[in-house]
């Protein structure tokens, strides 16, 4: 398991202008679409390298022992998150780029700028970015606050 604090990094940019920078006209998000099946990687890299969580905001939640946690996740090309788990529910939003988002009880979803995700407690997943920018994803958790937001597997 990762510990939470460790797990999330501050990047010294400003959210609302990473956000407002983000948003991609139809025309980008056309030009982006590439061939989703195949993900290139160097040799002995490693593919979460570069993956940055950047926390937002964290609250408690009105469900006692359970918080709100908001975070800006950024997937580099040809990078993913790695397969994990949250002790609760994600509920997310892509705002820049195209992920290919893997599980492993389910039916991968290809999702784009724009769309929407859900992602239930305790499912393991791992989101592969297969466009051609950084991928940025806004993740909302209402989660068990004595559990690390993120475990690896």
């Amino acid at each position: 398991m990762i510990d939470r604090r460790s797990l999330l990094r501050t990047s010294g940019v400003a959210a609302t202008g990473a956000l407002a920078a983000a948003a991609l006209s139809p025309s980008a998000h056309a030009a982006e679409a590439a061939d989703l099946t195949r993900v290139p990687r160097q040799v002995g890299s490693d593919p979460t390298e570069g993956v940055t969580r950047t926390l937002l905001q964290e609250h408690p939640s009105p469900a006692k022992g359970w918080e709100a946690v908001q975070t800006l996740v950024e997937i580099p090309r040809h990078r993913e998150s790695g397969r994990h788990s949250h002790p609760g529910v994600e509920v997310g939003y892509i705002i820049r780029g195209e992920v290919l988002m893997k599980f492993d009880d389910r039916p991968a979803l290809r999702l784009c700028t724009g769309d929407p995700f859900f992602i239930p407690s305790g499912a393991i997943h791992n989101a592969v970015n297969v466009g051609k920018v950084t991928t940025m994803m806004l993740s909302t958790y209402v989660v068990d606050e004595t559990k690390p937001l993120v475990t690896m597997y």
